[in-house]
């Protein structure tokens, strides 16, 4: 196993006056180029967790360590090697792919030459050459998605946060989008990952934490949860371990 790249101790998030954390006491530790899964039912604490590794939102508790070139870091430091997808589409639709990617390249500091050529290797990887110089508005939804990748790749990140990366999406869009993290992550890339579609975690992920009530309850490879926990498969755990009660 690699070296640590984020260390959490001790993670605790309140939102307002709740007397109840969204996040509780959390522990975890990841390592560099894995692929690193957090699932759990709705108000588990996914998407908190997410947003506080990421430096999104501030803990009311705890501390997260960074560890770059063997050098620990404040996340500030280092938000260049640091991409974020979110769920929710982050760009501009009155703008066009490549408007959008030229922006956001320019909020890393990115020179136009280097915006340019990662600009044009993802749209073609992730297939929107042929609509680079059209509105996004007028984008299908798979297309959005894609976009919304290639925005949070255009600065060749290290570390790359995905809410739900194909959400929504079709089988076509699924697999490429899957299929360039993969490529990513041979190359070194540490990717955190959340998502309700379990069988594609399952082949997906090296390691999991699984989350309920704003806890980690369990933590391990896929296939070491599944057999310790006599499940069929990642879908079959989630249910023996956070019931089947509806969370809404």
């Amino acid at each position: 196993m690699e070296s640590p790249i984020i260390t959490a101790v001790a993670l605790t998030k309140y939102y307002g006056k709740s007397e109840k954390p969204s996040l509780d006491t959390i522990n975890l530790t990841i390592f560099k180029g894995e692929k690193f899964g957090v699932f759990g039912p709705n108000g588990a604490g996914k998407t908190t967790l997410i947003s506080l590794l990421c430096n999104i939102i501030k803990a009311t508790s705890g501390t997260i360590e960074y560890t770059f070139d063997n050098q620990k870091k404040n996340i500030k430091e280092k938000l260049n090697q640091v991409g974020f997808v979110p769920q929710d589409f982050a760009f501009y639709a009155e703008l066009t792919a490549n408007q959008n990617l030229y922006y956001f390249g320019g909020v890393y500091g990115m020179s136009s030459i280097n915006v340019k050529e990662q600009s044009a290797h993802l749209l073609e990887i992730l297939g929107l050459t042929s609509v680079a110089d059209k509105k996004v508005k007028s984008y299908s939804g798979g297309m959005k998605r894609r976009l919304n990748l290639a925005i949070g790749l255009i600065h060749s990140p290290e570390i790359i946060f995905l809410d739900e990366p194909t959400v929504g999406v079709d089988i076509h869009s699924k697999l490429t989008i899957i299929n360039h993290l993969e490529e990513l992550n041979k190359k070194g890339v540490t990717i955190i990952y959340t998502s309700h579609h379990l069988k594609e975690a399952e082949d997906f992920c090296s390691r999991v934490a699984l989350m309920d009530n704003g806890k980690v309850i369990a933590l391990d490879t896929v296939s070491e949860l599944i057999k310790i926990n006599n499940a069929a498969n990642l879908e079959e755990l989630m249910i023996n371990l956070t019931g089947k009660e509806l969370r809404d």
